[in-house]
């Protein structure tokens, strides 16, 4: 009986082990498929990710040479008779340009007899040419700054009429992108050329665009698409030609291949992953899995089951987490590349002073805001994308990029809002929308034609001159036609507006996160506290924008005490200015000195000397021009173009109907001495002299003109 129960007591026991050992094969080789599969999701997610990525970069950078191209053939349009002017721009154009490029501008052979039968321009961007200014080399080079050179290359020997790019822009009405070929007299290295075609009056094409983009600059996207260490990375033209090439795989070996088209020109990317670099660690944890079943499956059945519910879920986790955070980066980075960074933001401009700013509530969000000057007309245009996170932010960029594509042909508010409209109705298939305000002010005037697409009226800020003592603010919003949002009907017809900004005047532009701003009890900010805080004096006797943005996120920053930030928060303050000061003969009028400098938005480093130096001279006009009587004086400041193109010129003029007096021929004092022995006076003249470049007096119809003039490095 005994040995009966033995027996069977070593059967189940065989049995048990039997079937523990199936079960954790079973268990074994489940875990390794799924993640087997796991793995392979995680790539193909991994590589469609950084395709996107490298194909809106792509994009990016085609787009930029398409609309270089089209503006050089306008341009050369422009001046289709006159082929000294195509120097110039092209010069301009590819200045334009971020990268290392080239861009010329053919004719048809013998269009200009004089010029000879080949003529064609080209100007190149070069990573450093020594010197500045313009100079002519020997060999006819032309260099502008520091880094452009321009020539003439047509010749018999570089016919560029058997040239694909030139034949095919003779015959296409749009821009026309080429098979890669090397350029030995343009770009000195292997290319891809976007072309245009140039008419004249009659609409006859007469010439040819190029815009040459560097394959070097296509094998630098390798940080986005070589995923893996040892995986490769291909480019190919919509012939098939190879752009950047493929390794030589090894047959017999298995690879996974990921591709992706560049609708702008038709390319294809893909990424090349061998399996045995996919899966490598997963073989390596096959075999480890195999010797610890030997050593104990009743003990590793337990573990292993419950190790593969744990890698299951820390790779689902992981690869969710990915996913996510490269979705977010390229939204965030997207938007960081949209929006002005720079302020202040016209170097070369004194009429306008502009400051914006985007606090989101999450890593990206769906506001926006964008300003640009063209043709002395200032684009600018606030928004609020429906709903939050990549979506929006995706719509946002969208929107960014018609509003620079549209109004760089378009100059009407109404036409400008309606073309984006269908654009955004038409790719609306997540059917979101936004509100937009939308502006074009005319620089020379201070007009603005505006339209208004379901947004936020903005606050008008005049600053009205009562007297030379004190002046009224009014405060009040914008009166704006109640248009549809953007995004829901293609066909509404929008309607525009027009106001006036007098000088010193601002325009206060926002979206719903600040008025729906909420504390820790759910009261929102409000349009009443906006108003109040815009009528505030520490803001409403600011005349900088900055000054007025900052000011106001300070204070909902106040009222929200530390909550969380329901809503994106954009602000956008513009001020057409005049840069003059007039001031009385009153020593208690140089702070409002300072002040109007401030205004200025000046470089911050020669803020404060040039705040002295103008000190010195207004003090000086008061103390001499009007001795013991009351008088004006008015300080104006203008901006010229340097000798080097580098720079700008800062000019300063200070004018006064006083008695003659040149402080430009007192003696100045001797610092060599001490303060005893040194007679008083003439330190103030020698400081101006010190920190301007340039310091001198005229007298022209009974007036006193002291002129100050600082050089500046852009």
């Amino acid at each position: 009986m005994k040995r009966s129960k033995d027996r069977i007591m070593k059967k189940n026991r065989i049995w048990i082990l039997l079937i523990a050992g199936l079960i954790l094969e079973g268990t074994a080789c489940v875990q390794y498929f799924t993640s087997h599969a796991a793995i392979k999701k995680e790539a193909v997610a991994r590589a469609q990710s950084e395709l996107r990525r490298a194909e809106l970069e792509i994009e990016n950078h085609t787009i930029e040479m398409e609309t270089a191209a089209k503006a050089l053939s306008l341009i050369a349009e422009h001046y289709v008779d006159q082929p000294d002017s195509i120097y110039s721009a092209t010069r301009l154009a590819v200045s334009a340009i971020r990268s290392e490029t080239s861009v010329a501008v053919a004719y048809i052979p013998d269009y200009f007899p004089e010029k000879g039968r080949y003529f064609e321009i080209c100007s190149s961007k070069m990573k450093r040419v020594t010197g500045a200014g313009l100079e002519v080399r020997g060999d006819g080079l032309q260099v502008t700054g520091d880094s452009i050179y321009t020539r003439q290359i047509g010749s018999a020997e570089h016919d560029y009429t058997e040239m694909e790019w030139f034949r095919m822009g003779l015959e296409r009405d749009s821009c026309w992108w080429s098979e890669p070929y090397l350029d030995d007299s343009g770009s000195k290295t292997y290319v891809v050329s976007c072309s245009h075609p140039v008419k004249n009056g009659k609409g006859e094409v007469v010439a040819v665009v190029c815009v040459d983009l560097s394959l070097d600059y296509l094998e630098s996207l390798s940080e986005y698409l070589q995923i893996y260490p040892n995986s490769y990375y291909t480019i190919r033209s919509h012939q098939g030609v190879e752009i950047v090439p493929v390794p030589d795989t090894t047959a017999g070996k298995r690879y996974y291949i990921f591709d992706e088209e560049i609708d702008a020109t038709g390319w294809h990317m893909e990424i090349i992953i061998p399996d045995e670099v996919l899966f490598a660690e997963l073989r390596k944890t096959g075999l480890l899995i195999t010797l610890l079943m030997v050593i104990g499956l009743l003990v590793l059945a337990f573990m292993l089951t419950h190790a593969a519910n744990t890698t299951k879920e820390l790779i689902l986790s992981t690869e969710k987490n990915r996913r996510m955070e490269g979705e977010l980066q390229i939204a965030k980075t997207i938007q960081t590349a949209m929006l002005p960074k720079v302020f202040p933001p016209f170097m070369d401009r004194l009429d306008l002073n502009v400051y914006g700013l985007v606090d989101p509530a999450k890593e990206v969000g769906g506001d926006l805001y964008d300003f640009y000057v063209r043709h002395d007309k200032l684009f600018f245009c606030v928004g609020d994308v429906s709903g939050k996170g990549v979506p929006a932010s995706l719509v946002m960029a969208m929107t960014r990029s018609l509003f620079r594509s549209i109004t760089a042909h378009e100059e009407e508010a109404s036409v400008i809002m309606r073309k984006m409209n269908r654009a955004l109705v038409d790719q609306n298939a997540e059917n979101m929308f936004l509100t937009l305000f939308l502006g074009v002010m005319d620089c020379k005037t201070g007009e603005i034609e505006y339209c208004n697409a379901g947004h936020n009226a903005p606050i008008s800020i005049q600053q009205s001159a009562v007297s030379i003592q004190q002046s009224a603010v009014s405060i009040q919003p914008l009166p704006v036609i109640p248009n549809l949002p953007l995004g829901i009907d293609a066909d509404f017809a929008y309607r525009a507006q027009r106001t006036q900004l007098a000088i010193d005047d601002l325009l206060f532009l926002y979206t719903d996160g600040l008025t729906e701003a909420e504390n820790g009890t759910h009261e929102q900010f409000g349009e009443e506290r906006m108003m109040s805080g815009l009528a505030d004096e520490r803001i409403s006797g600011l005349v900088c924008p900055r000054g007025v943005v900052e000011k106001m996120k300070e204070k909902v920053e106040a009222f929200r005490e530390g909550a969380e930030q329901s809503d994106d928060l954009t602000m956008l303050c513009i001020r057409y200015q005049r840069p003059a000061l007039l001031m009385r003969n009153d020593i208690q009028q140089i702070p409002t000195l300072s002040e109007w400098i401030e205004s200025l938005s000046l470089p911050e480093e020669i803020v404060m000397p040039i705040n002295l130096a103008l000190e010195e001279a207004v003090s000086n006009v008061m103390l001499y021009a009007y001795p013991g009587k009351s008088g004006q004086l008015f300080v104006e400041c203008n901006k010229a173009v340097s000798d080097q193109p580098s720079a700008i010129r800062l000019i300063f003029t200070i004018t006064d109907s006083g008695i003659a007096f040149d402080p430009t021929q007192q003696k100045e004092a001797d610092i060599t001495l001490s303060a005893e022995e040194r007679e008083i006076g003439g330190l103030g003249i020698h400081l101006v002299k010190q920190i301007m470049d340039e310091v001198r007096y005229e007298r022209t119809e009974d007036k006193n003109i002291l002129t100050l003039v600082k050089t500046l490095n852009r």
